[in-house]
């Protein structure tokens, strides 16, 4: 196959973008296709070997929206208009966070008709805005921990929000955007005096913030690759929670794979993610993030549509356990979404 990966954006997860561009334009090589590799940020402009080369570190916190603002977002229509990106089979997109995990740069390759992997416009965007998807979870029975969101525009008082989470879902609570991943912006806050920082550092990247009740207990991840369910994964960061520097940084986080759970509470687990998965409409593959509690019960955080492929990733880690090995699985993301282009095409024809 000839593939294209887009990777890199516009998002504050650029950085991780670039470094599982990298990766997957290897492994993709390693299986014998051929790839055009493209960041999404810079247009036209195809990578070269050199370019791809030094993508191999994360640093402990993502880049700056200011940083950011260099890019011209503007560009990612002229990528995928481009000559490179029209005669190619596939377009393996690697963006994360942003337009390219949103459903926009699904939907400009929709209009040109370009087979892509992953999850469609309407999957892309229930599962980016974590408010809708968790109110798709209520609805369908998933439990997922209590939650509110908080609108910047609407000039919250500190008192108010205290007063909120103090009524609503007590201390702690988890803080996030409602349109990031990676958990950027994410904070935990154990106490009405962490609230003023925790607000300043999520509202840096998005005027809204979902306030959801801290669930104690273990961290477990579903891997799903078109319909099959990989091996449970556990996350143990090395001191406090899952943030952004303990995904990326060596040595800050174990993972064990697969998870060491009794095999009717993996089941369960496995069951709730890939209905998690279904709810929202999402194909091709993806990561279900779940909190177990102590007394048993999992709760269904959020979907990602387009989850990391660096060497601390978990869908690749689980699909080594699960016997397909990092290049086999990247062929097996492009075949099942080329499937699913025919079986769109089919479907108009039809109609």
């Amino acid at each position: 196959m000839r593939v294209a990966v887009l990777m890199g954006g516009t998002s504050a997860e650029r950085d991780v973008s670039l470094v599982s561009g990298a990766a997957v334009v290897d492994g993709l090589k390693v299986a014998g296709h051929e790839v055009v590799p493209i960041d999404t940020a810079r247009g036209y402009q195809v990578l070269r070997g050199d370019d791809i080369k030094h993508l191999n570190s994360i640093k402990t916190q993502p880049p700056s929206i200011e940083e950011l603002k260099k890019y011209a977002g503007e560009l990612s229509i002229e990528a995928v208009k481009s000559h490179d990106l029209r005669n190619v089979d596939v377009v393996f997109i690697i963006l994360h966070g942003g337009s390219g995990e949103n459903g926009v740069i699904q939907a400009l390759l929709d209009l040109v008709g370009i087979p892509y992997t992953g999850s469609g416009v309407l999957a892309s965007a229930l599962a980016m805005n974590k408010f809708m998807a968790k109110k798709i979870f209520i609805a369908n029975d998933i439990p997922t921990p209590g939650f509110f969101i908080i609108d910047h525009k609407q000039n919250p008082s500190l008192k108010g929000i205290d007063d909120k989470i103090k009524s609503q879902l007590n201390y702690p609570v988890i803080t996030k955007p409602v349109n990031q991943g990676s958990s950027v912006g994410l904070s935990l806050v154990k106490s009405g005096n962490e609230l003023k920082k925790a607000l300043k550092t999520g509202f840096h990247y998005d005027s809204k913030l979902l306030f959801e009740k801290y669930i104690s207990g273990r961290e477990i991840t579903v891997g799903i690759l078109g319909d099959q369910i990989l091996p449970l994964a556990e996350v143990i960061p090395q001191s406090g929670i899952y943030d952004y520097e303990h995904k990326y940084t060596d040595g800050k986080s174990n993972y064990i794979c697969p998870a060491d759970l009794p095999d009717n509470l993996a089941d369960k687990i496995s069951s709730l993610g890939l209905k998690a998965f279904k709810v929202l409409g999402c194909a091709g593959f993806g990561r279900v993030d779940f909190r177990l509690a102590e007394d048993g019960q999992a709760y269904c955080l959020e979907v990602n549509t387009l989850p990391g492929m660096t060497t601390h990733s978990l869908v690749p880690k689980a699909a080594k356990v699960a016997g397909i090995d990092f290049p086999r699985l990247l062929e097996k993301i492009c075949q099942i979404a080329l499937e699913d282009f025919k079986d769109r095409l089919i479907n108009r024809e039809e109609d």
